[in-house]
């Protein structure tokens, strides 16, 4: 339960600190990483959740690469509250 509090606690300081201290670009390239640690511990998810996580996940990194910052935000942003909402430790 301690990991999860960090971990909650880590993704809503991204996301509220964030956008006001980093340009798009920094927050595109942050939240792509939050999302990848996320994947790397692996919580417990399902198989179809994690998939979900991954096509987004690789959805994010071809928006970055075509400069797409906001979208890249856009779709980065979602994904670590699905992250957050769908852990089960939260509950």
């Amino acid at each position: 339960m301690k990991h999860s509090a960090i971990a909650g606690l880590f993704i809503t300081v991204a996301l509220l600190a964030s956008p006001v201290f980093a340009a798009d670009k920094d927050l595109c390239k942050e939240n792509i990483n939050l999302i990848q640690q996320a994947l790397d511990s692996n919580p417990a998810v399902s198989e179809n959740a994690e998939d979900n996580i991954q096509v987004g996940l690789d959805k994010a990194k071809t928006a970055q690469a075509k400069g797409d910052d906001k979208g890249c935000i856009g779709i980065t942003s979602g994904l670590l509250e699905k992250i957050q909402l769908r852990n089960p430790t939260n509950k």
